[in-house]
């Protein structure tokens, strides 16, 4: 149920990013929803301070904070900059895939064969919706928009596997947390550049959607993905992620007026159908 909801949620945040954009520059809505997400987790300011973070530790906690949000927002603020919000949703259907392989090699996970097979009608359900949707004038440059994208895929396999190893150590919400404060440092710098700067009438709707980001997707979303993840195997919390695609396009329906085909709708069933065969409860984790 946590990893279902954070889907919801992440679908949502294609939405308003893709909104977001188009009122303030890109590298300004990625600074302020880090912001954002960090001040939810001042009051917790306390117990960062007894995580008991050893000199072993420091690596694999800086990776994961880099990878995800640092490098994965990089890319994907500028996906969204060249594609719609639809396509580049529709990229992340490949994340379970490089997930359950690099669960393998790293983890040790066995992944069976109903869930290899769940994960492969997902993606074709997922690739249907791409073909079903028709071309907007939102995607300038959608092929360089979803190259942006699948390498921010590339980012949020290394995240999943680094999460799911620090999980073991690190109580979730806490690593939730580092993830905000390291991406507010990292994208404080962007402030200077002249094209980011904005000292005067801030949107309204630009500044709304952040707040959303930053309190409801980055500490919402997140809270509850790495408390999936710390539940579950990788590989199979990773093939929720076929959802978002799914549920961009209902809230796209929902709140901006968009339109789906009766084929949109036979492959959004289709994406639901593929995560619930992957979820092989034989597969205990690891071996």
């Amino acid at each position: 149920m946590a990893l279902l909801l954070a889907m919801v949620l992440w679908g949502s945040s294609f939405v308003a990013l893709k909104y977001s954009f188009q009122e303030m520059h890109p590298l300004a809505v990625i600074f302020g929803r880090m912001v954002v997400a960090s001040l939810c987790f001042l009051p917790f300011l306390r117990s960062f301070t007894r995580m008991g973070v050893r000199r072993h530790h420091i690596f694999p906690l800086a990776a994961m904070c880099l990878c995800e949000p640092c490098l994965y927002f990089l890319f994907e603020s500028a996906a969204l900059v060249h594609t719609t919000a639809s396509q580049a949703a529709m990229i992340t259907t490949m994340l379970p895939l490089m997930v359950a392989l690099a669960a393998g090699l790293v983890l040790g996970e066995r992944v069976s064969v109903r869930t290899v097979s769940g994960f492969v009608v997902a993606v074709a359900g997922a690739v249907w919706l791409s073909v079903a949707a028709g071309a907007s004038g939102q995607a300038p440059n959608p092929a360089l928009g979803n190259f942006f994208e699948f390498l921010a895929m590339v980012c949020a396999t290394a995240y999943t596997i680094l999460m799911k190893q620090l999980s073991k150590t690190f109580h979730p919400f806490l690593l939730t947390g580092l993830q905000a404060f390291a991406g507010a440092l990292f994208f404080a710098p962007a402030l200077l550049l002249a094209k980011v700067r904005v000292v005067a009438d801030l949107p309204v709707g630009g500044l709304l959607a952040v707040l959303y980001l930053g309190t409801v997707v980055s500490v919402g979303a997140y809270g509850l993905y790495n408390f999936g993840i710390s539940r579950i195997p990788a590989s199979q919390a990773a093939a929720f992620v076929n959802l978002i695609p799914v549920f961009s396009i209902l809230l796209g329906f929902l709140i901006l007026g968009e339109r789906m085909t009766p084929w949109q709708l036979c492959a959004c069933a289709l994406v639901f159908f593929g995560v619930l065969l992957s979820q092989d409860r034989n597969t205990g984790g690891t071996v």
